[in-house]
């Protein structure tokens, strides 16, 4: 198993903000960064001070919770964004600029080595008030590598201490980060990090890549919520570097309660098959995997719901088994012979093959029925 260098940075509060209809108050802000610490997180993306009055509130009242996290706020590479997220008293400023032709393009009517001319005067400017600067490159992966790589050099010379590899659009697969990230490690001494979008369902593979290939800071977003697709989910990354990598600084136990809270706060509900935290990502219906897992549960989960603060369900259906339906049964101090557990299963089938939910009422009702018919 190789070892990585990493720390974790959830812009939860900044990207996952960015989702369209998601907005959350001051004190919904604060829950969240507080769990976020308390599990563990090194780093958290509190807001875009400059948006308005109100965010850089937020992102001040945040910084000063005194949490062991690193406060950051997010900014423009122009001199009032950034002074406004040092008046918020945050610890680093990240300070972003397009990189591609396309965004440049659209976005500025000037070549691109001006901009960043012009940006590198703004680290300058952020490293004279006395705060880390982060220094992304926005669109970076369709940006031609000799002129990120240049990006990159003359933002470390300033004095950036992270470097961000932003996929802006989701447009990368694990190859081709590979490749990328690579690269970019040995061409800077200074450590990376990679903010990955999931447009093609590829952030969190495209996240641990990118670590594997030497990316120091990790970036995540609670529920992997974000613009479009979102962003890579913090409680799949943080599963994977604990299975796969052996990283097991976090409280991972806290994730559903923290999971929940944001599905709460953000209103966007998760699918029942989210890994990790859905409400399906520990229930089984097979009865050949039920009955196996009453054995031992390896059988079919590859981690325990107890390691996430979640647990096990055993859901009836038409793929229900005899074991299956005596151990629910039991746990609801059911008693039937034989013959009535019969012909509870051939009810149960049967009610589910007309889409209907076998809840504890309802097998109770079951139970009882076959009960009366082989009293």
């Amino acid at each position: 198993m190789k070892s990585l260098n990493i720390e974790i940075c959830d812009v939860t509060l900044r990207d996952g903000e960015q989702t369209p209809g998601v907005s959350f108050s001051c004190e919904e802000k604060v829950k969240i960064a507080t769990l976020l610490d308390e599990i563990g997180i090194e780093v958290i993306e509190a807001g875009f001070p400059a948006v308005s009055q109100n965010e850089a509130h937020c992102v001040k009242t945040i910084a000063n919770l005194g949490l062991d996290a690193r406060i950051c706020g997010f900014s423009r590479a122009r001199e009032g964004d950034i002074q406004t997220a040092i008046d918020c008293d945050v610890a680093m400023v990240s300070i972003f600029i397009p990189t591609s032709e396309l965004h440049v393009r659209l976005k500025f009517k000037k070549p691109r080595e001006q901009v960043l001319e012009d940006s590198l005067k703004m680290i300058d400017y952020a490293r004279d008030h006395g705060v880390q600067v982060r220094f992304a490159a926005e669109d970076a992966s369709r940006t031609d590598l000799p002129f990120l790589k240049e990006v990159y050099t003359r933002a470390a010379e300033h004095g950036a201490v992270l470097l961000s590899f932003a996929d802006t659009v989701g447009c990368l697969i694990p190859s081709e980060m590979s490749r990328i990230m690579t690269d970019l490690v040995a061409s800077v001494d200074v450590p990376f990090c990679a903010h990955c979008h999931n447009d093609m369902g590829c952030a969190v593979a495209n996240t641990i890549t990118a670590a594997e290939a030497g990316a120091f800071q990790l970036h995540t977003t609670v529920n992997g919520i974000g613009e479009r697709a979102g962003n890579a989910s913090l409680e799949e990354l943080l599963v994977a570097l604990r299975m796969k990598k052996g990283i097991d600084r976090y409280d991972l136990s806290r994730l559903t309660e923290l999971s929940h809270m944001v599905e709460k706060f953000s209103g966007i509900t998760l699918p029942r098959n989210k890994p990790v935290t859905g409400e399906l990502a520990f229930s089984h219906e097979s009865g050949i995997h039920i009955a196996a897992i009453l054995k031992d549960p390896v059988s079919y989960e590859y981690f325990t719901p107890e390691m996430v603060g979640s647990e096990r369900k055993f859901i009836l259906g038409k793929h229900t088994g005899r074991k299956a339906l005596e151990y629910v049964m039991e746990s609801l101090g059911c008693e039937c012979t034989d013959k009535q557990v019969c012909r509870v299963l051939d009810l149960v089938k049967d009610h589910s093959e007309h889409k209907c939910n076998i809840t504890p009422d309802v097998l109770r009702r079951l139970i009882k029925k076959a009960q009366l018919e082989n009293g």
